[in-house]
């Protein structure tokens, strides 16, 4: 199998404070909002994130999301109004966190100092 791009979505219920949340998770308006109910951010050379109006799916996705550094990430939430659960540990010096989007969709950040 070869592939270009993967692409993680996030069914949900109200696209428009989904958009909303997700702007404010990742710091920056949706890279493209290709048709209605859907909207890109492009978070890799091949990754991205979608959000996609799907309201029978919403609230059951998860997003893994590996950042440098933790603590800085979620300070910078902090101040853009989004709390995350507590810092929990991996294996090998893994620590992540999670936040949830307005339908209840996780997104863990992830914080691998040997990766």
């Amino acid at each position: 199998m070869s592939f270009t791009h993967v692409l993680a979505v996030a069914p949900v219920g109200d696209i428009d404070s989904a958009v909303a949340w997700y702007e404010r998770l990742l710091g920056r308006p949706a890279d493209a909002r290709p048709m209605a109910g859907l909207a890109d951010w492009h978070v890799s050379p091949s990754g991205w994130i979608q959000v996609f109006h799907s309201p029978e799916h919403a609230g059951a996705s998860l997003l893994n999301l590996v950042v440098d550094d933790l603590d800085a990430e979620l300070s910078e939430l902090s101040g853009r109004g989004i709390t995350a659960g507590p810092v929990q540990p991996g294996s090998r010096n893994v620590r992540f966190a999670a936040v949830h989007d307005p339908d209840g969709n996780r997104v863990t950040l992830i914080e691998n100092p040997a990766s």
